[in-house]
């Protein structure tokens, strides 16, 4: 059978990288989004672009019966998904990116929807693959998860909460699944370079100021992690994460603090 690669939300900005990335190396790829219409758009394009097959579905969350839907229809193109990427999420800002979900204020319905898309969802996502794939003895599963999983931003205890039980459940399944050769592991991402973040300007709260590097990452340096840990190169690594964000998390403080402290006591 032909080996496959589906992936979540993926019909722009990181999940489509990263069906693209898989396409170059001649997976067959099914991608997923909350739009149909978008899917399949986004599929058709990168089965011109890279010579594969590709289909896009549209897919609401928490409606298990329409993942069991999408898999039997995958089923019957004769094609087996050897590596899932759960890369859509409930971002947990609610209606305003800039002022997140306060805590006090916040409706407990949009704190369920975000552990319902990032936990729950993925996890019926999985089990329906990893039913085709302990069939195939092997198999790779990729979450995208975020940095903010160790390190808390302002207003979004739901999104960070749930991205942190995504790395526990990720380690969980490693050790369930690995019995039948089904890898699980996580790529933390930091800021990325999306179409929102690059409209915000001046008001970016974070950019290549705050890393070591200089830079945060692009979709590819997301895509080429999910790559890694979905594919034959990593097929001793499961149960693990590669964080992928400029060097955001491993530093006591920016350096940057420095220049504004500097400039704030030559104001004084």
């Amino acid at each position: 059978m032909k080996k496959a690669v589906f992936v979540t939300g993926a019909a722009t900005g990181t999940g489509l990288a990263c069906a693209e990335r898989f396409a170059l190396e001649g997976y067959d790829v099914f991608i997923t989004s909350r739009e149909e219409g978008k899917a399949q758009a986004a599929a058709e394009e990168i089965s011109k672009k890279h010579g594969v097959f590709a289909m896009g579905f549209g897919l609401e969350v928490g409606n298990e019966d329409a993942v069991k839907e999408v898999f039997q229809k995958i089923d019957e193109t004769g094609r087996i998904v050897e590596t899932v990427i759960l890369n859509a999420a409930n971002l947990g800002f609610g209606t305003d990116p800039a002022k997140g979900m306060n805590f006090f204020e916040t409706d407990i319905e949009d704190i369920r929807n975000v552990f319902e898309t990032n936990l729950i969802w993925n996890y019926m996502i999985i089990r329906q693959a990893a039913i085709r794939m302990r069939e195939n003895g092997k198999g790779a599963v990729v979450f995208i998860s975020s940095n903010t999983a160790y390190r808390a931003i302002p207003n979004r205890a739901a999104y960070g909460a749930s991205k942190g039980g995504i790395n526990a459940m990720a380690r969980a399944l490693a050790v369930d699944l690995g019995l039948y050769g089904i890898r699980v592991n996580v790529v933390l991402p930091g800021t990325i370079k999306t179409e929102r973040w690059k409209k915000m300007g001046s008001k970016q709260i974070v950019n290549g100021k705050l890393t070591p590097i200089g830079d945060i990452s692009d979709f590819e340096d997301v895509a080429n992690a999910a790559w890694y840990l979905g594919s034959d190169q990593s097929k001793n690594v499961t149960g693990t994460e590669i964080t992928v964000d400029g060097g955001m998390t491993c530093q006591l403080y920016p350096r940057y603090l420095n220049v504004l402290a500097q400039r704030y006591l030559e104001e004084e």
